[in-house]
């Protein structure tokens, strides 16, 4: 699934970086660098829908219809 996140990043006090994505909640990040943090992110958000999508798809009837739709 490929989809665009905003990326709000912040020098942290104790040095580096951390992210956060609002579309998200819960999803954030850490880094030494920005690019460490924005892949730190990355992978929460990637973790997070990954869970949420099982959380959903766990228990529907058999006889479900599953297809994908596509946002631009």
């Amino acid at each position: 699934m490929k989809a665009e996140f905003t990326a709000i990043i912040e020098k942290a006090p104790e040095g580096g970086y951390w992210a956060i994505c609002p579309e998200i909640p819960g999803a954030n990040g850490q880094g030494e660098t920005i690019e460490e943090a924005k892949k730190s992110l990355r992978e929460a958000i990637e973790l997070i829908l990954e869970d949420r999508r099982e959380d959903i798809l766990r228990g529907l009837p058999e006889d479900v219809i599953r297809d994908t739709v596509r946002v631009a």
